[in-house]
């Protein structure tokens, strides 16, 4: 093997356990946004879980470029009517929760 292709193979797997432990974080910070947000408005939150609707690249309010996420979710008044909310994440910050 070739030193060219061990720097290559240890930066690939390096972004990789990076982007993957971003997102652990990132879902994290939507999923509790969301439940604090619904036990706010004294309804249910569904399967108390967030799910990636998208992902794309942002600058935050400093200008430094981050990753930007939309999470979406479901929660009941009532128990027979789901009802969809949305979380945006720039970064592992909430800039919108909509319910």
């Amino acid at each position: 093997m070739s030193f060219a292709f061990l720097i290559g193979f240890f930066t690939v797997s390096g972004v990789g356990l990076w982007f993957w432990r971003d997102s652990l974080g990132a879902r994290e910070q939507a999923r509790a946004a969301s439940s604090r947000a619904c036990r706010r408005m004294g309804v249910q939150l569904l399967d108390d879980t967030v799910a990636l609707e998208r992902l794309w690249p942002r600058r935050d309010r400093d200008g430094r470029l981050k990753l930007e996420r939309l999470y979406v979710f479901e929660f009941t008044d009532t128990g027979q009517r789901r009802q969809v909310g949305s979380v945006l994440l720039v970064g592992w910050r909430v800039e919108v929760l909509q319910m």
